[in-house]
């Protein structure tokens, strides 16, 4: 019966814990210098900008299927292992 207990309660704050975020933008902390503007910008990035994935951190996805099968061209540098 105590194991039931510790599930219930472990549940029960997870379940809280999780009810707990904040729905509203993130502010800089009162009394604070702003961020540091990079080097070689003329500004420092918006909230946006530093959010939002580069094209090389999160690259398109290609869902193109094979439609028929097609002959490989020569690839010169495809090499049989060596010996």
């Amino acid at each position: 019966m105590p194991h039931r207990h510790h599930i219930l309660c472990a549940l029960t704050a997870a379940a809280l814990l999780g009810a707990c975020g904040a729905k509203e933008d993130l502010k800089p902390p009162a009394n604070q210098p702003a961020p540091v503007v990079p080097v070689g910008a003329d500004r420092a990035p918006t909230t946006e900008e530093l959010t939002t994935p580069d094209a090389q951190a999160r690259p398109a996805r290609s869902d193109e299927l094979l439609k028929r099968s097609e002959q490989r061209e020569p690839d010169d540098f495809d090499l049989p292992p060596p010996g």
